[in-house]
This record gives C-alpha cells, sequence and structure tokens, in this order.
C-alpha cells in the first residue's frame, strides 16, 4: 500500500474513533501511531515517542498557553464579565436589540481578556442571560446571540488558537495578534449589524432597554478601566518589545490575578480552583497537541502533504479556488471537530498548499492573512450543527430553549460571517492593514 493511500485511509480513520466518541487526543494518538507503525515499524516509533514528546513539551514558546488560560481564569473570578456588559448595556440598551447588542460587546471585551471562546460563551451566559430574560429578549435571539458573541474569544487577541497556530506555522505572535485585531472587530460589527436586522424584521425579539443618563455611563466606563489597561499592557507589550508573549501573559495573568482579589474577592479555594481549572485545560490541550505531532508524524512518513501541494500547484488552478476549496473543508470538519483541533490536524497540511500559491503577497503576509482566515472559518464551526460547542454551553444555561430554537437564531450570524469572510478574501489588506502600519 503506498504512503498516499495510508494517509489518505487515515482520515476516515479518525473521523470513525470521534464518532464513536473517542477523544480527540486519544484517537491522534491511535491512528499516528498505527500509521508510523505501518509505514516505519515498531522501533522507529518508540525512538520517535523517545524524543519527540520531550522536543514539543520542552518548547519555552507553549508556556503561553497555560499562562493565557490562567489568565482567563482569573478575568472570571474578577467580574470583568459583568462590568464590560454593563459598561456595553449603559451605552446600547436603549435601542431595539440594545441589551444583545451590548452581549456582543461584552464578549468581545472579554475575548480580549480570555482568550478562549468555550469560557467566553460559558462566561458571558451567565452574566447576560438573565438580563437578556428580564428584558423580554426571545430565547432564539438571546441563546443565538450569546452562542455567536461566544466565537469572538478566539479571534480577538490574545488567543490560544492564534497562538497554536504561530508556533505550527513558525510565524510571529504578535504580528498575528496585530493582525487579528481588525477582523476581530469587523466581527463585533458585523453580529451587531445581524441584531439590528432581526429586531427590525421582529420588533418583539429584542425590546429597547432603559435609557441610562450620563453619571450612569461615566459609572459604567470607570468600571472597566483595568480591563483595557490590561489589554493594553498585554498586546502594547508584545509589540512594543517590552516582553515576550510569554512574559506578557505571565503580566497578563498577574493582573488579573490582582484584580480577581481586590474585585471579585478572590480568596485560597477561588486560587485554587482557577489553577485546577488551567492544569485541565492545559492537560487537554497539550494531549491534543501529542497527538497532532505524531498523526502529522505519520503523514510526514507518508510525504502526503508533499505530494498534494506539488498536485495542486500543478493543476492550474486558480489560487483563489484552491483557497475556497480549503476554507469549505474548513467548514464540513466544524461540523464535527472542534477549533483547536481542526487547526492542529489541518495546518501542516494546507498550510504548505497556500505557500506555494501566489496571491501577490510576501510569504510572511501570505501566512498571516491564511491564519486569520482559518481562525475565522474555524470559529464559525462553533456554532454550526451538529456540534456547534458554544450552542450545546449556551444551551446548558439556557435550558427552557429548545437546542433547535438556539441553532435557528445563530442563523443570522452565520450570515453574517459568510458575508465578513468574503470581505477578508477579497481584501486582505483588512487583515494587513494594521500590520503594515504599524
Amino acid at each position: 500500500m503506498s504512503g498516499m493511500t495510508l494517509a489518505l485511509l487515515g482520515f476516515p480513520a479518525l473521523l470513525l474513533l470521534l464518532a464513536l466518541r473517542i477523544p480527540i487526543g486519544v484517537a491522534l494518538l491511535t491512528i499516528g501511531g498505527a500509521g508510523y507503525i505501518a509505514m516505519a515499524g515498531w522501533m522507529p516509533l518508540l525512538g520517535y515517542l523517545k524524543t519527540g514528546p520531550y522536543a514539543l513539551f520542552s518548547s519555552y514558546t507553549l508556556s503561553v498557553v497555560p499562562l493565557f488560560l490562567l489568565m482567563g481564569q482569573f478575568a472570571a473570578k474578577a467580574g470583568i464579565s459583568q462590568a464590560l456588559f454593563t459598561a456595553a448595556a449603559a451605552f446600547l440598551g436603549h435601542r431595539r436589540g440594545g441589551i444583545a447588542m451590548a452581549a456582543i460587546g461584552g464578549c468581545a471585551g472579554f475575548g480580549a481578556i480570555c482568550g478562549s471562546s468555550l469560557a467566553t460563551a460559558a462566561t458571558m451566559a451567565q452574566v447576560a442571560l438573565p438580563e437578556l430574560k428580564r428584558h423580554g429578549y426571545s430565547g432564539r435571539l438571546a441563546t443565538g446571540t450569546l452562542a455567536a458573541g461566544g466565537t469572538l474569544g478566539i479571534l480577538i487577541p490574545p488567543s490560544v488558537v492564534l497562538v497554536i497556530y504561530a508556533i505550527l506555522t513558525e510565524q510571529n505572535i504578535a504580528s498575528l495578534f496585530v493582525a487579528a485585531f481588525v477582523p476581530g472587530i469587523l466581527a463585533a460589527l458585523f453580529y451587531m449589524l445581524a441584531i439590528a436586522v432581526v429586531v427590525r424584521l421582529d420588533p418583539a425579539a429584542g425590546p429597547a432597554g432603559p435609557r441610562r443618563n450620563a453619571a450612569e455611563r461615566l459609572a459604567a466606563l470607570a468600571a472597566i478601566w483595568p480591563v483595557g489597561l490590561i489589554f493594553l499592557l498585554v498586546i502594547g507589550g508584545i509589540y512594543g518589545g517590552w516582553f515576550t508573549p510569554t512574559e506578557a501573559a505571565a503580566v497578563g495573568a498577574f493582573g488579573t490575578g490582582v484584580l480577581a482579589v481586590l474585585r471579585g474577592g478572590m480568596r485560597l479555594a477561588g486560587l485554587v480552583a482557577c489553577i485546577k481549572g488551567t492544569a485541565e485545560a492545559t492537560a487537554m490541550i497539550f494531549l491534543v497537541l501529542l497527538g497532532a505531532e505524531l498523526f502529522n508524524a505519520f503523514l510526514a512518513l507518508t510525504r502526503m502533504p508533499v505530494e498534494a501541494a506539488g498536485i495542486i500547484g500543478g493543476s492550474g488552478l486558480a489560487p483563489m479556488i484552491v483557497l475556497l476549496a480549503i476554507l469549505a473543508l474548513y467548514l464540513l470538519l466544524g461540523c464535527v471537530m472542534d477549533s483547536l483541533s481542526m487547526i492542529l490536524l489541518t495546518v501542516p497540511i494546507f498550510f504548505p498548499i497556500v505557500m506555494a500559491l501566489d496571491f501577490g503577497l510576501t510569504p510572511d503576509e501570505t501566512a498571516i492573512w491564511f491564519g486569520i482566515l482559518a481562525l475565522t472559518v474555524v470559529e464559525i464551526g462553533l456554532i454550526t450543527p451538529p456540534v456547534g460547542l458554544n450552542v450545546f454551553i449556551i444551551n446548558q444555561a439556557a435550558r427552557d430553549v429548545p437546542m433547535l430554537e438556539t441553532f435557528k437564531g445563530v442563523l443570522p450570524f452565520l450570515a453574517a460571517d459568510a458575508l465578513r469572510i468574503a470581505l477578508l478574501l477579497a481584501l486582505p489588506g483588512l487583515s494587513l492593514w494594521l500590520l503594515r502600519v504599524m
């Protein structure tokens, strides 16, 4: 059996294990190990396992992952999500659909501190869902808004998934963070536009709330200045050369930790819970990393990524057609796989293909642009059926809303996502403009 055939068989075998509810990390280790044995034998696999995992996990760059996760844990304890939502509601709540728009604003702000979509969705659901219900918002719009808003957690920097992409492709983390900023803001604005359209078509779905006076708005803004300070310190410190990304993550974790003690009343039990939550999330991510490393080592033995890049490069297809096909595949994978797993599994395959195409950009710009596009499409998988992890999280918080209603509620946001992807594809400068300016 040829290497290409074996590699192509590995993907349906992996999907079969996922369908059997085998954890993604275990499934990747199983298929990767079996494929490695088939290509090279037992002894080479044992030799790889002796050195490969150590080389992977001894990387200093990876230490940024648990630090950003700890930063998100502290942010949840500090009550930052409540302050962000309150501030956004003070300025938008008096409009039709304004409380839902405030929830999107809160998700964007919390994502800038947290870096995780699932954590953003879960935390903002606790804060915003009671307010949306109290103001008479329909279950469909309320849950759809929070599910979609949660996806902003992996796009607006700092983003754990973006860090993993940077490590896989050997790109500068700071450059990717800067490039993601404009697409992240566009995502929040487009989601607010989707809410405006929904409430125009169905005014009862999102009634207006009370108007806040100037004093209440100033008080709400005063409550969120530490969030802005931490964000500027982390992102500005990285790009200004004050910190490495890992050091910036440590500074951000320390700042949010202090904030959690001073404002959230975090005590020893809360600190232990934050550390435990960070350890569990880090262990899950690192297991998936190890599985993906072994699976990709198996693919490297088959030479499938190199041969696929050569075949597509010599096919004569327009570069944009190839890119569209890759993004369409991401959408399909998003229906059955989480965002981190998709990035780990597909980037080693797709990245060489994209880098071999000519989009009129420099190699570094192509790598960054593709990373933003991939991340944008991957985030859509968090709200698409049948998996839609964000939808499941929101549905756990809103048990009185049928899951079908929540999936219907995300449809306007999926339309907004489609428009945003079209703009990012047609205008690479939207992703690269701020990077070029800075």
